[in-house]
């Protein structure tokens, strides 16, 4: 991975409100490189979600901008498909029907059958082939979101933005989703942000954790770089000590220095340590994101 693919330059924004401006974010840099998973992580209220929403084109800066593939974001497009919390699903569709909505949409120069087929292999891609003419309701949670998944995948985004996506699912089920993520993001190499409050989660699927400070005007307090061995196995994980290293450092930044004015905004990679009974190491600081 080489180059910067999606620039996330200057971004502050400020909204409207009876007591004056408020101040959601303040100068937001992050600089993505094509193929990279990145999490965003921090308290609620720090500006995760209007992150998304301005690289979605929903929310347009106050000052600074997003520069996808040299071109500047002032509007959504189907080259950022984002997977939200809440499936958003149309209840009187099937889910092959959901689907082929996105489909029809982006490859409207392309027969019926070419349609057809692309639909069927995004609801395969995410395991969804058997219930493919099933409606929202009577499939799981679990199994609605990997039909959003799918209508977003379908629309071969340049960036699939992704808002707590397994948030309200269990923890088998949300396990299931993120060893699909993980299979899906190997195969395809797309680039996704995704909003996360699960510390596991980001660690375990991301190449890079971006925590943010606290709110109002929050900004970019560290970046991780989680040097792990893709494919991941979260079973072997689990008693890696490098693996659970860069666990500590995202909860030592959420639990000890979120909140302090002085939180560096120059990124860091963590160096691993080498066995688990090590005392964690100083940072290293990187190339800035």
């Amino acid at each position: 991975m080489t180059g910067t693919y999606l620039d996330i330059s200057g971004v502050s924004i400020e909204f409207p409100t009876p007591n004056g401006p408020f101040k959601a974010l303040d100068n937001v840099h992050l600089k993505i490189q094509q193929g990279e998973f990145i999490s965003l992580i921090g308290h609620s209220g720090c500006g995760k979600s209007t992150v998304l929403n301005i690289v979605a084109g929903l929310y347009r800066a106050t000052q600074g901008g997003v520069i996808l593939q040299g071109k500047e974001v002032v509007e959504p497009g189907p080259d950022r498909a984002v997977v939200f919390q809440n499936h958003s699903l149309f209840p009187w569709l099937t889910c092959y029907e959901n689907v082929r909505l996105a489909v029809d949409k982006v490859m409207k120069g392309k027969s019926r059958a070419e349609r057809h087929e692309w639909t069927e292999h995004n609801l395969k891609l995410v395991h969804m082939g058997h219930a493919m003419h099933k409606r929202p309701d009577e499939i799981s949670g679990g199994m609605k979101q990997r039909i959003g998944i799918a209508r977003a995948l379908a629309m071969q985004p340049k960036v699939l933005l992704m808002d707590e996506p397994f948030g309200a699912l269990d923890a088998l089920t949300r396990a299931h989703m993120q060893d699909s993520l993980m299979e899906i993001q190997n195969e395809l190499n797309n680039t996704v942000i995704m909003i996360t409050h699960d510390v596991d989660e980001a660690v375990l699927l991301s190449d890079r954790i971006v925590m943010m400070t606290n709110g109002p005007a929050a900004t970019v307090g560290e970046i991780l770089e989680v040097d792990l061995p893709r494919p991941r196995e979260r079973l072997v994980l689990a008693d890696d000590p490098t693996y659970n290293h860069y666990r500590a450092e995202v909860l030592k930044f959420l639990h000890e220095r979120h909140s302090k004015k002085d939180v560096p905004q120059t990124p860091k990679k963590i160096e691993a340590v080498a066995h688990s009974n090590t005392p964690s190491t100083p940072a290293k600081k990187s190339v800035a994101a």
